[in-house]
């Protein structure tokens, strides 16, 4: 389906065809005429897919097709994102999908200046992009009116409630005027996201597209490592490939981002990390310079995994694999943008086994194995799928054969020291210390 077939208003038809958008996705074909005639949308949609600008572009025709002004700091159109990058992300959006129109558009995210959000939300303002965090802090001080939203939207909503923000979408949404539009996006629809839907929307139009799977243009490649060392020998064979060009490298924790990112660079390679811990301004300087190729490597957690869209990234490389199956398809997500051509290369241990098949559930499909020659790994078989019935402990009761060697009293814990990047196994406890036996003392 074309844009020129969607009731659209013209204004925003003229800055499509400026930028050279001509058909729509199909979740944009999907969402985009229930959303025109009002009515409420529970949309999942893969990463990558154009989700963004099927809700946009409704969003902006209703704001387009009645215009005016309002009151001070009561904006007509809300979009709640969960985190800073995506956020800002979207705001990019609606300065390019509305660029014909007369809009006002304040972003309130974490990690940027009050004063600029003050100055922002001290006039009438039509569309507020949000993190429900930052948004609450307005709320509370009375900055913010909701009562004239028109529109509401939730972008990634199963990510906000990982993020744990449950109480304050709920909040915000009462806070909206009663007769609002919602529509709700999300790559995930589980028990929690079927009850926020059934809160938050009225009669919805029900619309699903690759549903739970891996975006089908990704090549997914598996390469399994016999431990941290060998990982990082395969990590630094693939950041030298001559046809890598942007890439992101995921890591679990933001001390493996930051020591991985400054070894790449030493290394010779255009390194940067990303993560929470940075402040708005770093991550922002962070993500032109990969616009712009002062950047190739970027090292990030999964604070990137839903708010990077830059289209040139050829290769993800997940050196740790995430622990929720669905941060896998928005990490693969960042690659192969606007039908482009991606690479998704996965590095696994033997701990990391039960990941994969998770991840393999998840997408309902297998991830080949590939390897390296020169890189095979020493135990080169696939890892078994966990037996039916009895998913853990020991098979059949306490007689079912004797418990697994344990190590000797002062064995070491975890990897040697030395390691640029990577943690002891014991420090991943909660308290950061070893456990009774690793202390030489008696449990209890």
């Amino acid at each position: 389906m074309s844009f020129a077939e969607l009731a659209l208003h013209p204004l925003i038809r003229q800055a499509l065809d400026s930028e050279g958008y001509a058909e729509a996705t199909p979740i944009q074909a999907a969402a985009i005429p229930p959303a025109l005639e009002g009515r409420d949308i529970l949309a999942t949609a893969a990463t990558g897919t154009g989700k963004t600008a099927a809700f946009l572009l409704p969003a902006l025709t209703r704001l387009a097709n009645a215009p005016g002004e309002g009151p001070i700091g009561a904006p007509r159109i809300l979009i709640l994102a969960p985190t800073r990058e995506l956020a800002l992300q979207v705001g990019q959006a609606v300065r390019k999908h509305g660029k014909f129109l007369r809009l006002n558009i304040a972003e309130i995210v974490g990690g940027m200046p009050y004063r600029e959000q003050l100055r922002l939300l001290a006039r009438p303002v039509d569309v507020v992009i949000a993190t429900p965090g930052r948004l609450m802090d307005h709320m509370h001080r009375d900055r913010i009116d909701l009562g004239c939203v028109e529109t509401l939207i939730l972008d990634e909503a199963d990510r906000m409630l990982d993020l744990g923000f449950a109480e304050d979408v709920d909040v915000i949404a009462m806070a909206c005027g009663a007769e609002r539009q919602t529509m709700l996006f999300t790559a995930t629809l589980d028990k929690r996201m079927a009850q926020l839907a059934g809160k938050l929307l009225k009669d919805p139009v029900r619309i699903a597209v690759q549903e739970s799977s891996a975006p089908l243009d990704i090549a997914q490649q598996l390469y399994l490592a016999d431990n941290f060392e060998h990982k990082r020998k395969l990590l630094y064979h693939f950041v030298s490939l001559p046809e890598l060009g942007k890439a992101i490298v995921f890591m679990a924790t933001k001390r493996d981002a930051d020591a991985a990112a400054e070894e790449l660079a030493q290394a010779g390679h255009l390194a940067a990390c990303l993560h929470g811990d940075m402040d708005q301004r770093a991550r922002s300087r962070t993500m032109q310079a990969l616009r712009t190729g002062a950047v190739k490597l970027l090292v990030a957690t999964d604070v990137a995994a839903r708010g990077i869209d830059v289209r040139d990234i050829s290769h993800v490389i997940n050196f740790d694999l995430p622990r929720d199956p669905s941060d896998y398809v928005h990490r693969i997500g960042r690659t192969g943008r606007a039908g482009a051509a991606g690479v998704a290369i996965s590095l696994a241990s033997p701990a990391e086994h039960n990941l994969i098949q998770a991840i393999e559930r998840f997408t309902r499909s297998a991830i080949e194995i590939h390897v390296v020659p020169g890189l095979e790994p020493t135990r080169a078989v696939r890892y078994a799928p966990r037996p039916q019935g009895r998913p853990y402990g020991r098979p059949n009761g306490r007689h079912a054969g004797p418990h697994p060697a344990r190590a000797p009293h002062g064995a070491p814990h975890g990897k040697p020291h030395g390691k640029p990047y990577g943690k002891p196994a014991h420090q991943h406890r909660k308290g950061g210390k070893p456990g009774a036996a690793a202390q030489g003392r008696r449990p209890g």
